[in-house]
């Protein structure tokens, strides 16, 4: 978790709108219907920082090919 700023944490919670779209979407509001507002975050804050530090990351190397990596994660 991060020492979040007020905009950091309003942005999570702004996007708590986009995340319930997308579960709905992907008919996977059941399981998540019952989360806390807290909770909710958590996960927003995890795919937030996530794709900040790997763009960080990948930003520090060079591209070579403009081709993915293989990703051992199967999702």
């Amino acid at each position: 978790m991060i020492d979040k700023t007020a905009r950091e944490a309003q942005a999570i919670r702004d996007a708590r709108k986009d995340f319930a779209e997308a579960l709905t979407a992907l008919d996977l509001m059941t399981p998540f219907f019952d989360r806390t507002a807290a909770e909710i975050d958590q996960l927003i804050e995890a795919a937030v920082t996530g794709y900040i530090d790997s763009m960080q990351t990948q930003g520090a190397q060079p591209e070579r090919d403009g081709r993915l990596p293989d990703d051992p994660i199967p999702f």
